[in-house]
C-alpha cells in the first residue's frame, strides 16, 4: 500500500502553487517598492540602467530568503482555506482521514520550503555584496580620513583587526590578521605587526611582523622578521576606511569567525550573533508558521478570501515586527542575543501548537 495517497498529491500540488506564486512574487513587489524609492538617487549617481537592474536581479535571494516563512503562511492559509470552503475536509473526514493527516503534505512542504530558505540563505550573501558592487555603495558612503579599533571582513575568511588606520597619510598601527584554515595544507594563521605603510602598486608594507602558523592539533610554529608583504592583504587604506561588510554580505560561518575575531578584540557583537542566529530562526519558521496558520485557515469560510488576506497579512506583519525588534534590542534586553533570535518563534510556536490541538480532527 503507498503512503502517497492520490489526496496527498493533490493538498500538496494545490499547497505548492500558491507558495511558488507568492516565495517569487512577493520580492518581486518588494523590488518595486524600492526601486520606486531609491530610482532618482541610483540615477543621480549616474550609474548604468543595467547594472541598477542587475542589481535587483542580484537582491532576489535574499528578498527570497526574508519572504520565505510568509509564504509559507499565504500557501497555507489558502490552500487549507479553499478545502474548507469546498466542503473538502469535511469530506475527507467523513472518509476516516483526520485533519493531522490530510495537513502532513503541507507539514512536508514547509520542510522543503526551510531546506530551500537555507540554501537561499548561503546564495544571498555573495549576492548581496556583488549588488553594494554594482550600486557603488562603498564610493557613495561618506568617510572620514581615520579610523580606530575596528575589525574588518575580508576575503576566504580573513579578518583584519586594526588599532589604527590613517587613510590620508596610507598608515595603520596595530595590525593583526586571522585566518581559519583546513590543515597542514591550508593552514590557519595569525600575523601581527606593529606597522604598516601602503605604496601604490606594491601594497602594504609591514613591519615589526610575525606569524603565528597553526597545521593541526599540537602543531604550531612561528616566525619573526623586521618587514614583510602580505600578498594577501589586497585592499587600499580607502577600502579599509569602508564601512565593513554587514551581516548579510557574510554566510553562516564567515560572520562566526568574524564575530570570534571582535569578541577577541573586544568588541560588541550582540547584534552580530543575533543576525548570524537568524540565518536559523527564520527558515525554521517555515515549520512554525504552517502549524500557526493551519488552524486560522479552517475558518477562513465564514469570510471568503478577503478574510484568509487579512490573517495572512496581520500574522506577516506581526512577525516582521518581532524581527526587527529582536534584532534592535539583541541580546541587551534578553540575556543572549542567541535566544532574542529565537524569541518570534518560541511565541509563534506556542501559539500555533495550542490552536493546532484545538482543532476538530
Amino acid at each position: 500500500m503507498s503512503l502517497v495517497r492520490p489526496l496527498d498529491k493533490y493538498v500538496f500540488t494545490e499547497w505548492l502553487k500558491i507558495f511558488l506564486a507568492t516565495a517569487f512574487g512577493f520580492p518581486v513587489l518588494l523590488i518595486v517598492i524600492d526601486l520606486t524609492d531609491h530610482l532618482d538617487g541610483y540615477l543621480g549617481r549616474h550609474l548604468p540602467k543595467v547594472d541598477i537592474a542587475l542589481s535587483y536581479l542580484y537582491w532576489m535571494p535574499d528578498s527570497m530568503f526574508n519572504v520565505m516563512p510568509a509564504a509559507v503562511l499565504f500557501a497555507t492559509v489558502f490552500s487549507i482555506g479553499s478545502f474548507t470552503r469546498h466542503s473538502e475536509i469535511t469530506a475527507a473526514k467523513a472518509s476516516g482521514i483526520s485533519f493531522y493527516r490530510l495537513m502532513a503534505p503541507i507539514f512536508f512542504g514547509a520542510i522543503g520550503a526551510m531546506l530551500l530558505a537555507l540554501v537561499v540563505g548561503e546564495i544571498a550573501p555573495p549576492a548581496n555584496a556583488r549588488r553594494f558592487e554594482l550600486l557603488q555603495e562603498s564610493k557613495f558612503r561618506a568617510g572620514r580620513n581615520e579610523r580606530s579599533n575596528f575589525a574588518f571582513a575580508a576575503d576566504e575568511g580573513r579578518v583584519y583587526k586594526v588599532s589604527l588606520l590613517n587613510a590620508l597619510e596610507g598608515r595603520l598601527d596595530g595590525l593583526e590578521v586571522e585566518r581559519k584554515g583546513t590543515g597542514p595544507e591550508y593552514p590557519t594563521y595569525v600575523l601581527t605587526a606593529q606597522t604598516g605603510e601602503y605604496k601604490e602598486g606594491r601594497g602594504w608594507m609591514l613591519k615589526g611582523t610575525r606569524i603565528h602558523l597553526i597545521t593541526g592539533p599540537g602543531a604550531d610554529m612561528a616566525f619573526a622578521a623586521d618587514s614583510a608583504i602580505d600578498r594577501d592583504l589586497r585592499e587600499k587604506p580607502a577600502d579599509l576606511l569602508a564601512t565593513p561588510r554587514s551581516p548579510e554580505e557574510m554566510r553562516y560561518d564567515e560572520l562566526g569567525r568574524f564575530i570570534t575575531s571582535l569578541d577577541r578584540s573586544g568588541g560588541d557583537a550582540s547584534d552580530l550573533r543575533v543576525a548570524r542566529e537568524l540565518k536559523i530562526a527564520i527558515p525554521v519558521t517555515c515549520i512554525i508558521i504552517m502549524l500557526f496558520g493551519a488552524p486560522l485557515a479552517t475558518s477562513t469560510q465564514r469570510g471568503g478570501a478577503a478574510y484568509g488576506v487579512g490573517i495572512s497579512l496581520a500574522t506577516t506583519v506581526l512577525f516582521l515586527v518581532l524581527i526587527q525588534m529582536t534584532r534592535s534590542v539583541g541580546g541587551k534586553a534578553f540575556g543572549s542575543p542567541e535566544f532574542a533570535a529565537w524569541i518570534p518563534n518560541i511565541l509563534f510556536a506556542v501559539t500555533g501548537l495550542t490552536l493546532f490541538r484545538g482543532v476538530r480532527t
